[in-house]
């Protein structure tokens, strides 16, 4: 265990690294371009493999072949370069096969721009591929978090034979901040039985797969993801039993959340803070049961549409309005967000569902 001042995208990659990811194919894109820098001398010293890819697509598919081949492998983009990565994540979930892809989000539509943002929420959530599948998706909300969380990324990528998302922004990437590593693990590829591995004793190994447009396979997919649901949701509650308002926000929005609780609170406001830390799926559970003063959901995301709020509304049963903030491309400040859940506790803000 080394405790170091790292930024958070050299702390992603360094934490892949020491959770065992041997390969890594990327194509550099601002703000996780230091993803593929650290990657292109690091993953040598731990005797893996970097490959900077002519795109993203390439990246992808290169991803698949490694993780075929049981090798804990990464890939990471952002913005447009997290759409082109699409194709092949759904097909790396379709052929069941394990492996982690970072998406440090920036802000806009379409191209948009290098700025911090939390745009890619439906994207990341909702499939931006095709067919029937899901994410494991998770965010950090700090430079510590994100080396626990690409950890468990790798850990639950293989118990369920299945891509997990790492959705992180480019405050978290940028920022820099104190962190312990943990001590670096060596995996042997040939531990499943799935894995690709050509020769074994003379004799070539038999691969067999459940197609999936067939009945059997709707059946077991389903059963899959359903266990995902049922079994990994992750949040953290702060001072949310006895709230009138609660916020709901992930990432670094969540920070700025959590201090406007303390504002709120040591001014006799009664607030509280909801943080998914499982996007997908997203913790219903954290939303089953609240004080009778609850009047409504905050939401606080730097995007232009509020991308999250639906599915606030759809955890809370729709008991609840659901008030959103949008900064833009603009960290939350939190003298503004209390003054913001004054406003909605006096009943002049309008809800957005």
């Amino acid at each position: 265990m080394a405790r170091v001042l790292m930024k958070g995208n050299e702390a992603l990659a360094e934490g892949a690294i020491r959770a065992g990811c041997r390969f890594y194919a990327g194509y550099p894109i601002t703000p996780q371009s230091e993803v593929v820098e650290y990657m292109s001398w690091r993953m040598a010293q731990a005797g893996g493999q970097f490959v900077q890819s002519e795109s993203e697509v390439a990246g992808i598919c290169m991803i698949y072949g490694a993780c075929a081949a049981g090798i804990r492998s990464m890939g990471s983009s952002s913005g447009p370069g997290f759409t082109l990565l699409h194709e092949g994540i759904s097909y790396i979930s379709s052929a069941e096969l394990p492996c982690v892809i970072a998406d440090v989000q920036r802000y806009g539509t379409g191209l948009g721009d290098i700025f911090q943002g939390q745009s890619d929420y439906w994207q990341a959530v909702k499939g931006g591929g095709h067919g029937d599948y899901r994410l494991l998706v998770l965010a950090p909300n700090s430079v510590q978090e994100t080396v626990d969380l690409v950890a468990l990324a790798f850990d639950k990528a293989e118990q369920y034979r299945n891509p997990v998302l790492l959705l992180t922004d480019a405050a978290i990437g940028q920022m820099i901040e104190p962190v312990n590593l943990p001590d670096v693990i060596e995996l042997d590829p040939d531990r499943f039985e799935w894995s690709l591995k050509g020769k074994q004793g003379g004799q070539f190994r038999k691969h067999t797969s459940t197609m999936y447009y067939i009945a059997e396979f709707n059946k077991y997919i389903k059963k899959k993801f359903d266990s995902i649901e049922a079994n990994e949701e992750r949040w953290e509650a702060f001072c949310a039993e006895d709230a009138e308002l609660i916020f709901v926000a992930y990432g670094i929005s969540s920070r700025i959340c959590k201090e406007a609780v303390r504002l709120g609170r040591d001014k006799g406001i009664k607030l509280g803070l909801i943080r998914p830390i499982s996007l997908w799926p997203f913790p219903k559970k954290a939303f089953s049961e609240f004080s009778s003063s609850l009047k409504g959901f905050l939401t606080v995301e730097m995007s232009a549409l509020g991308q999250i709020c639906e599915d606030v509304a759809l955890a809370a049963r729709c008991r609840y309005p659901v008030y959103a903030d949008l900064p833009g491309d603009k960290v939350p400040e939190s003298d503004r967000l209390l003054a913001l859940a004054k406003d909605i506790l006096a009943g002049k803000v309008k809800e957005v569902l």
